[in-house]
């Protein structure tokens, strides 16, 4: 019987690995055997700790959304310090120029991933409805400090950037958007609110 460590390590390792492979191949070459095989492991190793492949995938996208609120922890905690558009611009990339990207056509195409993640309490698209939260609980540590304008609205202003975010990072095939492009976006979608934005047109 494994230990809580080995047990750990094992999950971790199956974790990293279905990431190299999700990153490398895309989501229709993420399999069971890809997956040992990457991790340099028996395939039998992944079905001991896991009901079925859908259960591994759905821990796995659940540990990766655990890394997004880590995430927007420091982002929070950035509030007030440098420009609120290059803050954003570097939480983007790291959303989307990271795993958490390519894990969004995994959950569309697989009907029993989304059917879990509904049942482990996620709405709305996992990932990318994370990721929204992430920017909202940004701009509005901003708006509170007054950098952001009080009148903002910051549940659109969120989608809105997650969405065209993700527009500006998909089918690049290994090939991200250069983050002025991104900063450009960013600025033009909060340019009303930002109060700072008359000084950066100048």
């Amino acid at each position: 019987m494994p230990t809580g460590i080995q047990l750990r390590d094992a999950r971790e390792q199956l974790f990293d690995a279905a990431e190299c492979v999700l990153l490398r191949d895309g989501a229709n070459a993420l399999t069971s055997r890809a997956i040992t095989m990457e991790a340099g492991c028996a395939k039998g190793v992944l079905h001991r700790h896991f009901e079925d492949f859908d259960a591994f995938l759905a821990e796995f996208v659940l540990d990766r959304i655990r890394r997004i609120e880590h995430q927007a922890a420091a982002l929070r905690e950035a509030a007030g310090t440098g420009a609120v558009a290059d803050n954003v611009t570097s939480a983007l990339a790291d959303v989307f120029g990271s795993v958490a990207g390519a894990i969004v056509p995994l959950i569309t195409f697989r009907d029993e991933l989304r059917a879990r993640l509904r049942r482990a309490g996620l709405v709305g698209l996992p990932v990318v409805t994370e990721a929204a939260a992430m920017i909202a609980s940004y701009l509005t540590a901003e708006r509170d400090l007054g950098r952001v304008a009080a009148e903002a609205d910051i549940d659109t202003l969120a989608p809105t950037l997650i969405g065209a975010g993700h527009l500006l990072y998909a089918d690049r095939k290994g090939t991200a958007p250069e983050a002025a492009a991104v900063r450009k976006m960013v600025a033009a979608v909060l340019a009303d609110v930002l109060q700072e934005a008359q000084h950066e047109r100048r």
